[in-house]
Formats: C-alpha cells, sequence, structure tokens
C-alpha cells in the first residue's frame, strides 16, 4: 500500500477552546489560522508537518452513535511519556475513559490512555509495547473500541 495518512480534520464547536487544548495540553503547534469569522480553522503540527486541522463547523459535539470518526490515536515514544501526558491531561481536567494505562487487549505488550476532548471526540496516546501487565477493560473486545 503506498497511500499514509497526511493530516486528520476535525470539526469542533470553539476553535479557541480546541486550539488551547491541543496546542497547550497536548503539545501540538500552531502553524496557521483562518480567522474570518465564518471560516475559522486552525492548522496544528510538530513544526514542520502538518497533522491535524480544526475546523469550526460543528453545532454540536461529537456523538459516537453517528458514522464518521471513531477516534483519534497518537502514539508516544515510552509509557513514561503516555504519564506525562496523562498527569497534564488530569490536571485540565479532561474526561478519561479508564483509569490510568490499560492494555490494548488482554496480555497485550501495547496499550496506552483514553480520553475525550473538549467536544467530546475520543482520543488515544498509546505505545507499542511497554504496557505489558496493564490492565484490559475488557477480555473479549480491543480497549479502544468501545470507550
Amino acid at each position: 500500500m503506498t497511500l499514509r495518512t497526511g493530516h486528520i480534520g476535525l470539526n469542533v464547536t470553539d476553535l479557541d477552546r480546541s486550539l488551547a487544548f491541543y496546542r497547550d495540553v497536548l503539545g501540538f503547534a500552531l502553524i496557521g489560522e483562518g480567522k474570518e469569522e465564518d471560516r475559522r480553522y486552525a492548522f496544528l503540527g510538530d513544526g514542520d508537518h502538518l497533522l491535524l486541522t480544526l475546523w469550526q463547523q460543528a453545532g454540536e459535539p461529537y456523538a459516537a452513535d453517528r458514522a464518521g470518526l471513531h477516534h483519534l490515536a497518537f502514539a508516544a515514544d515510552s509509557l513514561d511519556r503516555v504519564r506525562e501526558y496523562e498527569t497534564a491531561l488530569r490536571a485540565y481536567g479532561v474526561d478519561f475513559a479508564y483509569d490510568g494505562v490499560v492494555a490494548h487487549h488482554e496480555g497485550a505488550a501495547s496499550g496506552g490512555i483514553f480520553f475525550h476532548d473538549p467536544d467530546g471526540t475520543r482520543l488515544e496516546i498509546s505505545v507499542h509495547s511497554g504496557a505489558q501487565g496493564a490492565p484490559a477493560p475488557s477480555q473479549s473486545a480491543p480497549t479502544c473500541g468501545f470507550f
């Protein structure tokens, strides 16, 4: 396969609130933005590459029962880094789906934290290995599938 994800676009209800969350809490750099009242958006990335665009176009928060985005997953370098994000997110008052780091499934080495952004969009920060021994919320389904 030659395709790979270029960037993700999320509709948000309040650009200022979402920009503060993704920039100040998750550490994305603001690359550019549109400030026209009816065309507000923010380009976010790692400083060099566009990774996420926030579009102020939503009239209602995210709903898990509609077709579209299921969740957005970010990969971290280490389990320690995942825990640093967890601390920052808890200080920000974020709604977590599970308590602390959990495994992707029973016995998995991969795992992370699962939480919601200001509009309720489901987010994950995880690692491929290092979560051995972390609990799995469900024995019969992937952790990221039903939060």
